[in-house]
């Protein structure tokens, strides 16, 4: 394993601050699947990109980090880069209840904690 990969899955556990059974609760709530970028037009069919993505993060932190592929390591890449620039955005007013930390929960990351 290349020490880089060392070092994402340390910056993918900061940003990661939900546990598996948290985030899959999370996950099933009309709001997880309400929030999130859905194609082109905003209307997309189905699920979110974060909605997705959060499924793929409850399967990594599931995963021992021994059998981690290289996909997983690609994934957690852009979970960090994900978290990292959508916190700098987040509402001046109502946090808790914001659909920026819905989002952000969807990538596995509560703001509020």
């Amino acid at each position: 394993m290349p020490d880089d990969w060392n070092d994402l899955f340390k910056h993918f556990s900061d940003a990661v601050n939900m546990a598996p059974a948290e985030l899959e609760r999370w996950l099933d709530t009309d709001d997880s699947k309400r929030v999130g970028w859905k194609g082109e037009d905003g209307k997309g069919s189905g699920e979110s990109v974060g909605h997705k993505s959060g499924k793929h993060i409850v399967a990594i932190k599931r995963t021992k980090k021994a059998d981690l592929t290289d996909a997983d390591y690609a994934h957690m890449k852009k979970v960090v880069s994900y978290v990292a620039r959508h916190s700098a955005q987040g509402p001046a007013a109502d946090k808790e209840h914001s659909d920026w930390r819905y989002s952000l929960m969807n990538w596995g990351h509560d703001p509020c904690k």
